[in-house]
């Protein structure tokens, strides 16, 4: 029962904050890490960086659409060929980001919408995995189960990591539901930290009208931009070692 727990972080920009990544960091062991287009900047990403390293976390790029305002959570109208340009370029202000502090960027993890459209159309997942492995040929994608990302990224021949969230909705098709519906989103820790460790330990989740999903999970995604990040995450970790769990970095997790 090995798992690594991840969060989407360094997602401030300028004087603007996001979330509490400092607080966050020591208790999770994977940080994707926003590339400046739907958030941060290289100042944040340097930070962001440090503190991932200092925390003993693995560091990987969370690139999204450019769309700033949006968040990358609204949908572009771009070619293959335009989303292959944009994930590389991403990733690679990251690998240089990382590096100028020892680190490496060890996984890719598509951000929002493109995330979204990416699961569902193959010329795009083919795109983002092309990207990830011309930037390093050993880079782990993170996926949702059975999409084309996942398809893609095998393809490729990338190492892919079948991520799993603890605070989001499932529909009973294994989709994650619209982040349009008002309930897409969990926000009460104990939800949370129930639909957690039944992923990890029992291997399903249960998705929209108590359908029962299997749902196998190799790392636990927290969003680090809901004001219960920290202490969701405090009491997914406790809960998770207390049934057993082993909670590895993301290379580690894949070697393991």
């Amino acid at each position: 029962m090995a798992v690594s727990l991840n969060a989407d972080l360094g997602e401030s920009f300028g004087p603007w904050k996001m979330g509490d990544d400092a607080a966050l960091l020591p208790l999770i062991n994977a940080a994707s890490l926003a590339c400046g287009y739907h958030a941060g900047d290289p100042e944040i990403m340097a930070e962001t960086v440090r503190l991932a390293l200092a925390a003993g976390c693995s560091i990987g790029a969370h690139p999204g659409f450019p769309d700033l305002q949006g968040f990358g959570r609204r949908a572009l109208k771009m070619s293959a060929r335009e989303v292959e340009a944009i994930t590389a370029y991403q990733v690679g202000a990251l690998a240089g980001t990382a590096a100028l502090h020892g680190g490496k960027v060890t996984h890719v993890k598509p951000h929002g919408m493109l995330n979204t459209i990416a699961s569902a159309e193959e010329d795009l997942a083919r795109a983002i995995a092309r990207a990830a492995r011309a930037v390093d040929r050993d880079m782990i994608l993170v996926v949702l189960p059975g999409t084309e990302l996942e398809k893609a990224g095998r393809a490729e021949g990338l190492a892919c990591a079948l991520e799993g969230y603890a605070d989001r909705l499932y529909e009973p098709d294994g989709r994650l539901a619209s982040r349009a519906l008002p309930d897409a989103v969990h926000h009460d820790i104990a939800v949370i930290r129930e639909q957690a460790l039944r992923m990890v330990l029992e291997g399903e989740v249960i998705a929209r009208g108590g359908v029962r999903l299997k749902l196998a999970v190799q790392t636990l995604c927290l969003h680090g931009d809901e004001p219960s990040a920290v202490e969701a995450a405090r009491q997914v970790r406790a809960g998770l070692l207390e049934g057993g769990a082993q909670l590895l970095t993301l290379p580690r997790m894949m070697a393991a």
